[in-house]
């Protein structure tokens, strides 16, 4: 099969690399039919988060299920499915406890990091793993199902309530996602975003009658925006300092981008006496994945994706993301498409 492999230099090369077949009794191979490209993702390729070298990249995915290992009972041949790839052991102390998003074994099974992703024809993983897509549902609004989670998971972890205000930094594609959501939540979003073309993008996304002036946006420097959130959520992973000017008194800051590069300085003192909490969420827990599923089919989620690419044209995909230097952003949520699946809804 064809499949997207990190070289020791943090680029990408399309390879012929093994199909997966069942292992365990409970796998399924997943013929994929559009895999996202993450933030993370692009973080890998430009220095700011770390991957195995050789390793299949990408995370979020949607396809339908190809084979199945003997003790396999949840899916068959045929069905479509979402990839959830926060893996977990179920036996460690804290997954025990129910906190799967933080298992100690995570080694060798973060999905495009360590273990073989989605970059690729077929996937491999167990089928607790595997979430069935609901009748009717695209391709296109299912593969944004996963970066929902990781939405809802923060916007959970900051406990917005219906009437607040939520700040939203960074307009690409995971901050547009979490925008939709809060509003879904009852709150009144504005959405922060530097770059004219993500502006532009964004506004196309959210002009629209049936988010009814909800969710809107401004440019970070936008005096409306100072003091004005209850919740604000960097979306970048990067932008703590200025995600705190943006909050209320007594606001919370969810830290939800991931950049192992950034560092801040923040005064305590500013913390103590506005009464402002920071909050790191980490991963989504599974158990929100059901309800991810569930909101999608009133989220009109496809709105994100702005660009489809074929597997063998990655280096144009990235270039959209600004992953190649010199480039700039031209898309939200940019998708990679393996080659048997090109034409498919």
């Amino acid at each position: 099969m064809k499949a997207l492999t990190l070289t020791a230099d943090r680029t990408l090369t399309l390879v012929d690399h093994p199909k997966p077949v069942p292992e365990r009794a409970d796998d399924v191979v997943i013929r994929v039919a559009q895999s996202g490209i993450c933030g993370t993702d692009r973080s890998v390729l430009v220095g700011k988060f770390p991957a195995e070298t050789g390793v299949v990249m990408g995370h979020e995915a949607v396809g339908v299920v190809d084979a199945t290992g003997p003790g396999a009972s949840r899916f068959a041949v045929g069905d479509r499915v979402i990839v959830n790839p926060t893996l977990y052991c179920g036996t460690c102390p804290a997954c025990l406890e129910g906190h799967w998003n933080f298992c100690e074994r995570k080694a060798g099974t973060e999905v495009g990091l360590d273990y073989d992703g989605s970059f690729a024809e077929f996937i491999r993983l167990p089928e607790l793993f595997c979430h069935a897509i609901p009748d009717g549902m695209s391709f296109d609004r299912a593969v944004v199902v996963e970066p929902l989670a990781c939405a809802l998971n923060n916007i959970e972890a900051g406990r917005l309530t219906a009437g607040e205000s939520a700040v939203v930094v960074g307009g690409g594609p995971m901050g547009v996602v979490t925008a939709m959501a809060a509003q879904l939540y009852g709150a009144r979003v504005l959405l922060v975003e530097p770059d004219p073309i993500r502006r532009r993008l964004d506004r196309e996304v959210f002009d629209a009658p049936d988010f009814g002036g909800r969710v809107t946006v401004h440019t970070p420097d936008d005096t409306e925006l100072a003091g004005r959130g209850d919740l604000v959520v960097d979306s970048v992973g990067n932008l703590l300092e200025q995600s705190i000017g943006y909050a209320a008194v007594r606001g919370r800051v969810v830290i939800m981008g991931f950049n192992s590069n950034a560092t801040a300085t923040v005064r305590p003192l500013a913390l103590l006496q506005r009464g402002l909490q920071i909050i790191g969420a980490g991963d989504y827990n599974s158990q929100i994945f059901p309800k991810a599923v569930e909101l999608a089919r009133t989220l009109p989620l496809e709105r994100v994706v702005t660009h489809h690419f074929a597997l063998a044209d990655h280096e144009e995909a990235f270039k959209a993301l600004a992953a190649v230097p010199g480039a700039e952003y031209s898309a939200l949520k940019v998708v990679l498409v393996p080659p048997h699946a090109e034409g498919d809804a």
